[in-house]
């Protein structure tokens, strides 16, 4: 998918919300843990309830490796489904891949032509020959990660150099990397104060924004500090819509969820005049 029909599906349902498949079978419902698959009947009846309000869906493949065998097959399912069903859902293999050369190479082959993802997250630390790689596929994209959302974060992401964060070069040098038009960034919403900032180096580029709802980040904020005019926003919901409910009910408390995230989101896309 391009980023230009990620923005009209943006501008279409007036929202840029991804729902995050976070997939524990230890939280889904009773019922569905003596099904032949229950990790992806768990999935197919998510997406089922909220496809009308998201335009984006990020499997969690720690969720599914952590399963063996039988989670990579559900992972298989969740993007045969997602792909025949929902095509014009923009799909995020969240993988946080990162290694160099052939194997940088072998990793974007699988999850952009084995599991046809539009995009996969991406560690920058080993630099440009852990990223290109990815970067070399039409319509798809590396979601390079440059300021997390977790406690650690402050360890490397934070320490400067001649006044610039470890962050801010991470942003800065990605844009000198060849396709870096295929670039996004993932920015955690719990760091929304350094959203302005990260828009003066990247004032173009998608970002993906984990941490809305269980981690505790404020969606206004995320909107009004990191949106630009075409939206350039994927804000990402995981724990705070998958498991509103535990019980029979849980896909159409994730769908009011969804909803009602989708709504707040209209109205930031009306204030900025995208839609």
């Amino acid at each position: 998918m391009t980023k230009e029909e990620l923005v009209d599906q943006i501008k279409k349902k007036q929202s840029f919300l991804c729902v995050g498949l976070d997939i524990d079978l230890n939280k889904i419902p009773e019922h569905l843990k003596g099904t032949t698959d229950p990790i992806f009947s768990f999935a197919k009846a998510i997406i089922d309830a909220t496809h009308n309000y998201a335009v984006a869906y990020k499997p969690n493949l720690a969720f599914f490796e952590s399963y063996g065998v039988q989670g990579w097959k559900a992972f298989q399912k969740v993007m045969e489904y997602l792909n025949s069903n929902f095509p014009d859902h923009f799909t995020v293999a969240d993988a946080k891949r990162g290694d160099i050369g052939n194997t940088a190479s072998c990793y974007a082959k699988a999850f952009f032509e084995t599991y046809n993802a539009d995009s996969v997250t991406v560690a920058p630390y080993m630099g440009k020959d852990a990223v290109e790689p990815f970067l070399k596929f039409d319509g798809k994209h590396a979601i390079l990660l440059a300021l997390t959302s977790n406690p650690g974060a402050s360890d490397f992401q934070f320490t400067k150099e001649n006044n610039e964060a470890l962050f801010q070069k991470v942003l800065r040098t990605s844009l000198t990397w060849a396709n870096a038009d295929r670039l996004m960034y993932v920015v955690g919403a719990t760091k929304a104060e350094a959203l302005t900032s990260i828009r003066k180096l990247v004032p173009d580029s998608f970002l993906l924004v984990p941490g809305v709802g269980a981690q505790g980040g404020n969606l206004a904020e995320v909107a009004r500090a990191g949106m630009n005019s075409q939206c350039g926003l994927l804000v990402n919901s995981s724990r705070g819509i998958l498991y509103c409910s535990q019980e029979t009910d849980f896909a159409e408390a994730a769908a009011r969820e969804a909803s009602r995230l989708q709504e707040e989101m209209a109205i930031y896309l009306k204030e900025k005049g995208i839609v």
